[in-house]
């Protein structure tokens, strides 16, 4: 994973390049997004390796779900056609079930399991049905611009259709990235799962939904601008609204960062909504890579904490500077800045 990272570095400022006849495209927006999709991977592995040894947990599946999940988030970064773009979110999508349900004999882990795969399949459906509009509007299409040009030339990009397909895609997208009112699964799915695994979803399907939903977004829905950022704006403010507040009402740890993750999700969405005005799109890879320590390291924090204790109720955790002070302070510290409160990373 390090060495991998070290190469897209180094093949940093190539010519963006379109490959495997067209079902690739290779620029240095997309390469961000996979640094960033290996740097979760890279930091979740050393996570785990505590938890499922004192969890007896098969190690080797463990990780061959972990990578296959990252080279499906890698695919989906530089996916350039609608089939390629399917293909590599099942590919991560399947192994995100997976790992939910890694724990067999944890009757939580198997509920949540099957809450993720029926309400993940649901989405699937939705989201292939915009993308079959757009391939029938287009003229039989699939490469991304090759789907604008087919829409010009048939006139149909302000037809009924389209609409239909960005309500469609929004829906399907909203569900990954965990967008109010698409998050009802989130909890649940946190709430039953290893405390790793949990870890690993919540920074690496966000990361991947939000270069699927830019590159769609901005590349196919670019003469729609003011429809589907509207949309946006709406999903936004709701989740920055309703995911912190009921962040505030929960008794779990894991519960709690679930809502706190549909909240960041939002702040992650304006800048997709600003796009590469005001510097929209660097402020987002920006805050995802703060966002991505800050959840780690919270949760680096409870699978210590849980390990000890095999509890995760916030009650639970009262007293822990007496016993624990370094893990006390970096839990406080990480959960400050998911927080935004100056002058820790979250707030820049």
């Amino acid at each position: 994973l390090v060495l991998s990272i070290a190469i897209l570095l180094f093949r940093w400022g190539e010519e963006p390049m379109i490959s495997f006849l067209g079902n690739f495209q290779t620029n240095n927006f997309n390469k961000i997004f996979k640094i960033l999709i290996l740097l979760c991977s890279t930091l979740c592995i050393p996570l785990s390796v505590e938890y499922i040894q004192c969890t007896e947990m098969a190690i080797t599946e463990f990780l061959l779900f972990i990578l296959t999940a990252t080279l499906g988030g890698m695919f989906l970064c530089s996916a350039n056609d609608l089939v390629t773009i399917f293909v590599a979110l099942e590919c991560l999508s399947l192994c995100s079930y997976l790992l939910s349900g890694y724990t067999k004999k944890d009757v939580r882990s198997n509920e949540a399991t099957m809450k993720y795969l029926l309400m993940g399949g649901a989405s699937s459906s939705i989201l292939v049905y915009g993308l079959s509009w757009l391939y029938g509007l287009s003229g039989g299409e699939i490469e991304l611009q090759e789907i604008v040009n087919g829409l010009i030339n048939t006139q149909m990009y302000n037809s009924p259709g389209i609409w239909i397909a960005l309500i469609s895609i929004t829906v399907g997208i909203g569900f990954k990235l965990s967008l109010v009112p698409f998050h009802q699964w989130t909890p649940d799915v946190y709430e039953g799962s290893p405390t790793p695994v949990v870890a690993f979803l919540s920074v690496i399907s966000k990361v991947a939904a939000s270069a699927l939903a830019t590159r769609i977004f901005d590349i196919i829905f670019y003469f729609s601008l003011n429809e589907w950022h509207f949309v946006l704006e709406i999903l936004a403010i709701l989740s920055m609204v309703l995911g912190n507040f009921i962040a505030l009402t929960q008794t779990s740890m894991k519960r709690m960062l679930a809502y706190s993750s549909i909240g960041q999700i939002g702040y992650i969405l304006i800048g997709i909504i600003d796009g590469d005005s005001n510097n929209g799109y660097a402020s987002m890879i920006t805050y995802m890579l703060f966002y991505i320590f800050m959840n780690l390291g919270t949760f680096a924090c409870i699978i210590l904490f849980g390990l000890r204790t095999g509890t995760d109720n916030i009650r639970d955790y009262a007293g822990l500077y007496t016993k624990d002070p370094f893990l006390a302070l970096s839990l406080t510290l990480c959960l400050l800045s998911l927080g935004g409160i100056p002058p820790l990373a979250g707030f820049f």
